[in-house]
C-alpha cells in the first residue's frame, strides 16, 4: 500500500478518510472494517498490513484495523439545491486549518472540493461531483470531512482518529451527489460524528461513523 502525496490531509500526511479507505480495502475481511489511525498516515512510502496493523518500513504502527458489526449511522439527506446553498457558507473558505486538504481544501482545484456548510438544524451538507476515477477510497474520503466540519470551530481544529464505513455502492464518474454530516456527541477532545453519501437520485450509497480528535492548543 502507498498513500500518494496528492491524497494529503494536513501537510505531509494522508487524508484520514482516503487513507482509511485504502487500508480497509487491503484488509480482505467480510463485513465492515473499523480503522483507527495511530499516527498521521505517511505519504509516498510503502506500507504493509501485518496482523491487523498497518506499519511503515520502520515497523511503526500507522493504523489498526478490526472487523466491526453493522451499524446505523445514516444522516438524513437534503436535495442538491439545499446542499449547494449550505456549501456557499462553508467556513473553510475563510478559515481552514488545512486548506490544502485533498477532500475539503479550498486551495486544491484538483481535489474532491467537498465544502460542507451548516444547515439550520446543525447538520452539514455539501454537493459532491464524483471524479473521473472512483474507488472505494473515494467514498471513504467523501465520508470523512463533512462529519468533521459539523464540529470544527474557529481556532478549534480536529483530525480524524477512527472511522468505519458501509459502502453499498459507488457513484459513477461525474455523478452529482450530496454528502451530509452530523455531530452525535462531544466528550472533552473527542467528537463522534456520522456522515452519509447520496447519489443523484437520492439513493443512499454509503455511510460512516467516526471519531474526531481536537488538536491540543499550540504552545505559545
Amino acid at each position: 500500500m502507498r498513500i500518494e502525496s496528492r491524497y494529503n490531509g494536513p501537510p505531509g500526511s494522508g487524508n484520514g478518510g482516503w487513507s482509511a479507505g485504502v487500508f480497509a480495502g487491503a484488509a480482505e475481511v467480510p463485513g465492515p472494517v473499523e480503522v483507527t489511525l495511530r499516527r498521521p498516515p505517511p505519504l509516498d512510502i510503502p506500507l504493509s498490513l501485518v496482523d491487523g496493523e498497518v506499519r511503515d518500513p520502520a515497523g511503526l504502527v500507522v493504523a489498526e484495523l478490526r472487523p466491526t458489526a453493522g451499524f446505523d449511522a445514516v444522516v438524513p439527506p437534503v436535495d442538491r439545491a439545499t446542499a449547494t446553498a449550505a456549501s456557499a457558507a462553508y467556513p473553510g473558505l475563510v478559515d481552514h486549518p488545512f486548506p490544502g486538504c485533498y477532500v475539503c481544501g479550498p486551495e486544491r482545484p484538483d481535489g474532491l472540493r467537498i465544502f460542507p456548510g451548516r444547515l439550520p438544524d446543525g447538520r452539514t451538507a455539501a454537493p459532491f461531483r464524483a471524479p473521473e476515477q472512483v474507488t472505494t477510497a473515494t467514498a471513504w474520503a467523501a465520508l470523512d470531512c463533512p462529519g468533521g466540519w459539523s464540529v470544527i470551530a474557529p481556532g478549534r481544529p480536529y483530525v480524524l482518529g477512527r472511522i468505519a464505513a458501509l459502502v453499498e455502492a459507488l457513484p459513477q464518474p461525474g455523478d452529482e451527489c450530496v454528502v451530509t454530516g452530523v455531530t452525535v456527541d462531544v466528550e472533552e477532545r473527542k467528537a463522534r460524528v456520522h456522515t452519509s453519501l447520496y447519489g443523484p437520485d437520492g439513493t443512499l450509497l454509503a455511510s460512516a461513523r467516526a471519531t474526531w480528535i481536537a488538536l491540543a492548543p499550540a504552545t505559545p
